[in-house]
């Protein structure tokens, strides 16, 4: 008795490893060769990030950052060509300094109403969402944080 329930136990804790949603898993295709996500990274304090892209007549490159806990979400474009009638820019690099400024500081500044005040005279559709489904990133990094929001499951 004593050594099934060692090996019960034994394929639990198996099963829950092998089954843990990684960072690395959330880099996707989001519509078949034109636009996906990349680059999910733990910022700590349950925030996480990626970059986000689009390329069929037209590119872009941007960013989403996430507050696990809250679903806040705050998205922007850091670079464009040929998305409609506005000239190409890209301001990646001037974009990195700003979200490396902030992340370097105390979390207790670096808010998303703050980072965007910085972002918005440099970037494309800055928005400032709340999200109501758990992030890929927010799933792998902070599951303990979904709350309330729906669970994330990752297809295929």
């Amino acid at each position: 008795m004593r050594k099934l329930a060692i090996i019960t136990t034994a394929m639990l804790l198996f099963a829950t490893t092998a089954s843990a949603l990684t960072l690395a898993e959330c880099r996707r295709i989001t519509h078949i060769s034109h636009g996906g996500e990349y680059g999910h990274r733990d910022l700590g304090e349950g925030r996480v990030m990626w970059t986000h892209w689009w390329t069929q007549e037209g590119s872009y490159k941007g960013y989403a950052l996430v507050e696990c806990a809250t679903g806040e979400m705050l998205s922007f474009r850091a670079a464009e060509e040929n998305m409609g009638p506005e000239s190409a820019f890209d301001r990646t690099d001037d974009v990195r300094e700003v979200l490396e400024r902030h992340q370097s500081g105390s979390r207790v500044f670096a808010t998303f109403e703050r980072i965007a005040a910085d972002l918005a005279f440099m970037t494309r559709d800055l928005a400032i969402t709340t999200e109501t489904t758990e992030t890929c990133a927010c799933a792998a990094a902070y599951p303990e944080l979904r709350g309330d929001k729906t669970e994330f499951v990752l297809a295929g």
